[in-house]
């Protein structure tokens, strides 16, 4: 999307009409119970537009790390929230942040944009949470493509960005989506504009039986959007068994009359080595995707078999690239680095309830 915007007549009051070539729509109902001997990493990044979709973009981002042992009662680890107000409108400059717990000189990044270069800045302004691999690391990590991704919210509205021919910031073959030939670049030939994204209604990912299943979800207005993300580690029955990993990674978008639906939905499985933190197993899947191109990438994440959890989101950034993968898939797939956080914590609760 570009820098300039207009607005097409009013804003759209009814959903698009189905695309012809939308991708798979067959999104997950619920989580999983919480396995005795697991940690659960949860966070959410919702972008919100308080003063209308031409109004500064806010948002705010939660996580918490949930421990449930073999025996005893779940306890809380850690909690994290992010408050931030972009200029979406122009050149997408952070006006404001907040952390909590609070982070000595995030101020710097206060007038950076929120799209390249982010994440680097966010990383020298908080480096101890960047290499501990905490809660606000993963939160300021999804600044940017949060941000980028709010942009659908204000296509949705009827909102448009002045069309010269260049004003998307994708280029051909980024990603399987936009694979030469496929759906959005044929639209963009033909219209001017990428096209309208009509994903399906996203069922709840809350259970009835579990208030713990997530951290508290507030409800969202029209024009909002959340990233969902869980993480589940779970220790295998002996010392030395592989730890398995079960993942979820939703976006999703309210439109005015309140509906939910589905932009992107992956789910990650997979085991790693208790002492390496290499991937033994790695096998993703797909319940929601835009376009009938995009369930081309769902097989790059067995590429992973044998890397090292330490450096994957350098890892996935540098190689995981091209028409055979999905900049979707690569946030939900680098964000498995969060495991050389958690699994000591994991391996000390076991060790501490062992007979």
């Amino acid at each position: 999307m570009g820098e300039h915007w207009i607005v097409y007549g009013e804003p759209a009051a009814e959903r698009p009409t189905l695309h012809p070539r939308h991708g798979i729509h067959d999104p997950v109902a619920g989580t999983p119970p919480r396995r005795p001997g697991s940690i659960r990493r949860t966070s959410t990044t919702d972008s919100l537009r308080p003063r209308g979709v031409n109004g500064p973009l806010v948002l705010r981002g939660r996580a918490r790390d949930l421990l449930t042992p073999r025996s005893g009662d779940a306890a809380v680890l850690a909690t994290a929230s992010l408050d931030a107000e972009v200029a979406f409108m122009s050149e997408r400059i952070v006006r404001s942040i907040t952390t909590d717990p609070p982070i000595a000189g995030v101020e710097a990044l206060v007038g950076t944009r929120a799209s390249s270069g982010f994440r680097g800045a966010a990383q020298l302004a908080a480096a101890a949470d960047h290499d501990e691999r905490t809660l606000l690391s993963l939160l300021l990590d999804d600044v940017p493509v949060a941000t980028l991704v709010s942009g659908f919210a204000v296509q949705f509205a009827g909102v448009r960005p002045v069309s010269d021919g260049r004003h998307h910031v994708q280029h051909p073959d980024l990603c399987a989506g936009w694979r030469t030939g496929g759906t959005i670049l044929e639209e963009i030939d033909r219209t001017g504009f990428a096209p309208v994204v009509t994903g399906p209604d996203a069922p709840s990912i809350l259970v009835s039986d579990d208030p713990l299943a997530w951290h508290e979800l507030a409800p969202l207005g029209p024009n909002a959007m959340r990233r969902h993300r869980r993480l589940d580690l779970v220790a295998g029955e002996a010392l030395g068994d592989a730890l398995e990993l079960d993942v979820f990674f939703r976006d999703s978008h309210v439109a005015f009359e309140g509906r939910e639906t589905i932009i992107h939905e992956y789910s990650v499985r997979g085991t790693l080595d208790p002492g390496s933190l290499r991937f033994v197993e790695v096998e993703a899947s797909a319940g929601s995707l835009p376009w009938s191109e995009c369930i081309g990438a769902v097989d790059s994440a067995r590429r992973l078999v044998g890397a090292s959890a330490t450096t994957l989101r350098h890892d996935v950034r540098e190689g995981f690239v091209g028409a055979t993968t999905c900049t979707h898939l690569n946030d939900t797939l680098r964000s498995l680095e969060d495991v050389v956080a958690l699994a000591p914590l994991l391996a000390t609760s076991i060790g501490e309830q062992q007979p």
